[in-house]
């Protein structure tokens, strides 16, 4: 018996957040659907095709929401609600970044939204190489910033104990090093805070960059 794309995929990204990245197979997937494994590896070569068609249809259903809402007005405005945007549909998933990081997107109906953006650059002066390379800027942080925080903490929100901010504080001697002492846990801990004053600089310096 044969089954569905997407019916898969949707398995996928359920076992994802039960089990993470590591700990997902198609032999699971398979036993999630009630089929036996090989009934998938004639859609599936293996993981890896498996994670690219699950990191398409999460893009794809960003994408699909981003469009229903209230469009920007500016390029600057565009950045943000993209790069913010992004980074909220990869933390719904367990170790969403890592899936989506280097996947090769099987559908090409996503170009319809990035010939969108790219509309409202040329709107505003802007070439398309350059806001290609702003927004490539953009995703790429995204990706890193979001990866490194699902490290640290779990789908609820919770901290690995390897990462105890009082570790942290007790692991650095005062007098060698006062200014990495002086830098409060409340730094480290507001993810969403870091992630948006980022965001704005790295626009700030685009925008800069193509003023010069």
């Amino acid at each position: 018996m044969r089954v569905g794309r997407e019916p898969v995929v949707r398995a996928g990204l359920t076992l994802l957040d039960a089990n993470g990245l590591e700990g997902l197979t198609l032999r699971a997937i398979a036993a999630e659907l009630g089929v036996k494994a090989p009934t998938l590896y004639w859609r599936f070569k293996n993981k890896q095709d498996l994670v690219d068609e699950m990191a398409t249809q999460v893009l794809a259903d960003w994408a699909k929401a981003f469009r229903t809402q209230p469009q920007p007005t500016s390029w600057q405005d565009w950045s943000r609600s993209y790069g913010s945007g992004l980074r909220e549909t990869l933390l719904r998933y367990r170790d969403g970044a890592r899936m989506v990081a280097g996947s090769r997107l099987t559908d090409t109906r996503l170009y319809a939204s990035m010939e969108h953006v790219l509309e409202a650059f040329q709107t505003a002066g802007i070439a398309p190489s350059d806001a290609v390379l702003c927004m490539g800027t953009i995703y790429s942080y995204v990706i890193g910033f979001t990866i490194e925080q699902q490290a640290v903490l779990s789908p609820k929100g919770e901290r690995d104990p390897r990462y105890a901010l009082s570790e942290r504080e007790a692991r650095i001697d005062a007098e060698r090093y006062p200014l990495s002492r002086s830098i409060g846990p409340d730094v480290f801990d507001n993810y969403d805070a870091r992630f948006e004053r980022g965001l704005r600089i790295v626009i700030a310096g685009f925008a800069q960059e193509i003023a010069d």
